[in-house]
C-alpha cells in the first residue's frame, strides 16, 4: 500500500503516472467496453439469428413457391391433358360419323332464280359442296363429302350421266370410301334414275335419290329439309338392304314404286300401289313400315358399249293408228313400251301394228298411262298369242328402264322378259 501524505492524501503510484486516468474510472470504462463489445456480440448474434429467421423464411417461402408454381404446372398439364382428351373424344365422335357421299346432278334442288318470270328458276346453278354447306346441321349426321356429276336439269338425262352415278356409286361401295350415299336430282326423271340405278347397284348400303320441288333461292325452299332428311335416311344403319330409295317432304319411298304426281307441289311423290316404305318424323325420328325382306334383288351389268338400247314409248290415246309405232320401228327400237288406256290396251289399229312389231324380234311390253293399278296378261289382249309382255304396276317409263337393262343383258324370250319383270316385286 502507498504512503499517505501529511494532508491525508495517498501517494501517487508509478502506474498512476503514467496512467492519469484513476483505476477505478479505468476498471469503469473497462466494463463499459466490456459491455459494448457484449452488445456488440448480442447485436451481431441477433442480426445473424436475424439473418439465419430471414434465410429460413426466404427458403420457406422459396420452397412455397416453387410448390405453388409446380401445382400451377401441373394443374395445367392435367387442365391440357383434360382438354385434350375431351378434344381428342370430339374428334373420335366426328370420326365414327357415318361417312356419307354426296354426288350432285344438278336439278330443282340447286337452282336460282331467274328474272323471266316470278317463280322463274335455272337448274343446277349451285354445286354440291355448297348444297351441303348450306344446310345447318348435317355435319352432325354424317362426315360428308361432296362431287359434282352433273349440273342439268333432270329433263336432259341421260345414258352417260345414269352409268357415272352407278359407276362412282359402285366404286364407293366396292372401296368402302363411304357407309352410304345421297344422290341430288331434279324431279321431273327423279324415279327413272332411282329405278335405273336400283337395278344395276350391287351390295346393301343404303343410296337415296333427292330432290325439291322449289329452287335454293325461294322464299320457302324445300331442298334443305329433304336433303337434311336424306343423309339422316343414308346414315341410319337400319337403310341397309332396301335397295335405292328416294326422300322427300318427310316420306321414305321406294324406287319401283314412286312416281312424280303434282307438277309444282312439294306433295309430289308418292307410290300408287305400295305407300311409302318409310317416314321422317322430325321428333320421332325415322320410321320404316316394314322389315329388310332379306331377299336378294335382280341386278343387271352395264353395258360394255355406254348406252343402253333404244326403247321407245308410245303414248295411247283416242283414235289412234299406226303411225308412232312404225315411226319407232324405223328409227331403229330395239323394244316398245305401250303406255295404254285402262288394263293397257289400245286401239286395234295400233295393236296390229305392235303384233307385227314382234314378230320382227322387237320386244312390245304393255304398260298403262293410268295412275295406279295392275296390267294382267290375257284379260283384254291375248299378250301369249301376241308375244307381248306386261309391265305389272311399273309406270311406262321405269317399264322402258327395265325393258332396256334386259335386252342388253341379253334377255330377249318373252317369257324370260315376263319372269324379270314379275321378279322385281
Amino acid at each position: 500500500m502507498n504512503p499517505v501524505d501529511e494532508a491525508g492524501e495517498r501517494d501517487t503510484s508509478d502506474d498512476e503516472k503514467r496512467h492519469p486516468m484513476p483505476l477505478r474510472l479505468l476498471a469503469e470504462e473497462l466494463s463499459k467496453e466490456q459491455k459494448r463489445g457484449l452488445r456488440k456480440r448480442e447485436i451481431n448474434s441477433m442480426r445473424k439469428n436475424t439473418a439465419r429467421s430471414a434465410s429460413r423464411r426466404q427458403s420457406l417461402i422459396s420452397m412455397l413457391s416453387i410448390a405453388v408454381i409446380t401445382f400451377a404446372l401441373w394443374s395445367c398439364v392435367i387442365n391440357t391433358a383434360a382438354q385434350a382428351a375431351e378434344a381428342g373424344k370430339d374428334v373420335r365422335t366426328a370420326t365414327n360419323l357415318p361417312r356419307i357421299l354426296v354426288l350432285a346432278t344438278g336439278g330443282t334442288i340447286a337452282g336460282q332464280a331467274d328474272p323471266r318470270a316470278s317463280g322463274a328458276y335455272k337448274s343446277g346453278q349451285i354445286t354440291a359442296e355448297q348444297l351441303v354447306q348450306s344446310v345447318p346441321g348435317l355435319d352432325k349426321l354424317a362426315s360428308l363429302s361432296a362431287e359434282q356429276i352433273s349440273s342439268i336439269g333432270s329433263q336432259d338425262m341421260n345414258d352417260k350421266v345414269w352409268f357415272a352415278l352407278a359407276r362412282r356409286i359402285q366404286q364407293a361401295v366396292d372401296k368402302n370410301e363411304a357407309d352410304g350415299v345421297v344422290v341430288t336430282h331434279g324431279t321431273d326423271t327423279l324415279e327413272e334414275t332411282a329405278f335405273f340405278l336400283d337395278n344395276v347397284l350391287h351390295g346393301d348400303k343404303p343410296v337415296v335419290i333427292v330432290g325439291s320441288m322449289r329452287p335454293a333461292t325461294a322464299v320457302s325452299a324445300d331442298g334443305p329439309g329433304n336433303l337434311y332428311e336424306a343423309v339422316q335416311v343414308a346414315a341410319d344403319p337400319r337403310s341397309r338392304g332396301r335397295g335405292v330409295m328416294a326422300v322427300l317432304n318427310d316420306k321414305i319411298e321406294g324406287a319401283r314404286s314412286v312416281t312424280k304426281t303434282n307438277t309444282t307441289s312439294i306433295e309430289t311423290f308418292n307410290s300408287p300401289n305400295g305407300g311409302p316404305i318409310g317416314y321422317v318424323d322430325t321428333a320421332g325420328g325415322i320410321r320404316f313400315m316394314a322389315q329388310v325382306s332379306g331377299l336378294k334383288r335382280m341386278t343387271y351389268e352395264l353395258p360394255t358399249n355406254e348406252q343402253l338400247p333404244r326403247v321407245e314409248i308410245v303414248y295411247a290415246h283416242a283414235n289412234m293408228d299406226a303411225v308412232p309405232i312404225e315411226d319407232a320401228i324405223s328409227h331403229g327400237a330395239k323394244g316398245i313400251v305401250l303406255a295404254g288406256v285402262g288394263d293397257g290396251n289400245t286401239s286395234k289399229q295400233a295393236l296390229d301394228a305392235l303384233e307385227m312389231a314382234a314378230k320382227k324380234g322387237i320386244i312390245v311390253v304393255r304398260s298403262t298411262r293410268v295412275r295406279s293399278g295392275f296390267v294382267t296378261r290375257n284379260v283384254e289382249v291375248d299378250d301369249d298369242k301376241n308375244g307381248f309382255v306386261v309391265s305389272e304396276d311399273l309406270s311406262p317409263q321405269k317399264a322402258r328402264v327395265l325393258t332396256q337393262l334386259l335386252i342388253a343383258s341379253g334377255v330377249t324370250a318373252p317369257a324370260e322378259l315376263q319372269r324379270a319383270f314379275t321378279a322385281t316385286w
